[in-house]
């Protein structure tokens, strides 16, 4: 890795990963304020959650509001924050890579006394710092959240909350791995967003149906998303050996396959 290189790219992208970053851990807090005030109700509102579709509580994760932690994962973790931070991933590897050589920087780069290999590598590092930074900073958020507004008052399971964030950082660690890959082959800032956009949200939307009906099922035996259950995390029913290590897998996998064919890709610089 190019030490340089990454603390310039980490001063460049900072701002916007602080942003993701502080509005994660604005949401965190925002749900962990209004709970208290829907805990007095929680019977009546998983009455109506319940005379719901089966699979419309499956597709969009609720799961009850018993507890804190459930209710911010129906609210929070099971669709706002995926739909975020996959469009974050796609952008923010598409600027990393496919961009500098569509507008030419990448050849400035190279010009260097640095290898392609290390600059594949430290664009990958600082993906994953970026993603690395705003789960702590919500995870900061959700402990405060805990001490200011639920005390011991309200049942919040830390430790389920610590997983579901591991989950969620696994899953968009692999999406990145996928989308940095996409954009390391490629030449075409649009394009690379777009197949990178296309394979996302392709995963994304053959997991929400595959909920939506048990007909359906099969879909979600093809989509990296179906790895991902926080509402099975805070309800303690989740099995979560296979789906972390296969999501670090397909993460690894995806950043070195990245690594190798761009250095040796031919490159119009």
């Amino acid at each position: 890795m190019n030490a340089t290189l990454y603390r310039q790219m980490m001063s460049v992208y900072l701002k916007g990963f602080l942003n993701y970053a502080f509005g994660s851990a604005f949401y965190i807090l925002l749900m962990l304020w209004l709970y208290p005030g829907i805990a007095d109700n929680v019977k009546a509102i998983d009455d109506i959650v319940n005379s719901m579709p089966a699979g419309v509580g499956r597709a969009f994760g609720l799961n009850g509001y018993g507890t804190a932690e459930a209710f911010i994962s129906g609210e929070y973790y099971g669709l706002i924050l995926v739909l975020i931070l996959a469009i974050v991933c796609v952008q923010l590897s598409t600027q990393l890579m496919a961009k500098l050589v569509d507008q030419g920087s990448m050849a400035y780069l190279l010009s260097t006394r640095t290898t392609r290999a290390k600059v594949a590598v430290s664009q990958a590092a600082v993906l994953a710092s970026g993603l690395l930074l705003i789960f702590a900073v919500t995870i900061a958020a959700g402990a405060l959240g805990k001490m200011w507004f639920l005390g011991d008052k309200f049942p919040f399971d830390m430790g389920r909350f610590l997983v579901m964030n591991a989950a969620a950082f696994l899953l968009f660690f692999a999406v990145g791995g996928i989308s940095f890959l996409v954009s390391s082959l490629a030449n075409d800032e649009k394009k690379a967003m777009g197949v990178s956009g296309a394979i996302t949200f392709g995963f994304f939307s053959l997991d929400l149906l595959g909920k939506l009906s048990d007909k359906l099922d099969w879909l979600r035996d093809v989509s990296i998303f179906a790895l991902y259950r926080p509402g099975e995390i805070v309800n303690g029913t989740a099995h979560l050996a296979l789906p972390f290590v296969a999501l670090a897998a397909i993460g690894l996998a995806s950043f070195a396959l990245a690594v190798a064919l761009f250095r040796r890709r031919d490159l119009p610089l």
